[in-house]
């Protein structure tokens, strides 16, 4: 199983971005799937995720209204559109894939099988 993040770069504040993440091997129909970000010396931390059989998402509190997450079954890619950016964005960001990922786990790391290389999101003041 593979995960591809790309998407991530250089924007100012205010600016967007649209992060996506193509999964290989395994199919997202049915599983979920998370985005974090990580800011070096820093704990990974959740951002969004979706359920892929049902659609539902969940976001964290503080990009609620900037931050959508997205997922195409038929392309088996999940997106992360990034409004409003904010300098405090700036983040290394990742996808992930849980196969059996409840939802009171949904922000937790560990409850995550596999995972994407990362890219990197940049926002300048």
């Amino acid at each position: 199983v593979q995960l591809q993040a790309y998407g991530g770069g250089l924007v100012q504040a205010g600016g967007s971005l649209r992060l996506s993440c193509v999964v290989s091997g395994r199919t997202i129909r049915n599983k979920v799937m998370g985005w974090f970000r990580q800011v070096s010396g820093e704990e990974r931390e959740f951002v969004a995720a979706i359920f892929l059989n049902n659609g539902r998402t969940y976001v964290k509190d503080s990009v609620k209204g900037r931050f959508t997450i997205s997922g195409d079954n038929a392309k088996n890619t999940v997106y992360l559109q990034m409004n409003s950016l904010r300098p405090e964005d700036t983040a290394t960001y990742y996808c992930a894939l849980g196969e059996g990922t409840i939802l009171s786990s949904i922000r937790e790391p560990r409850a995550y099988d596999y995972w994407g290389q990362g890219t990197q999101v940049t926002v300048s003041s």
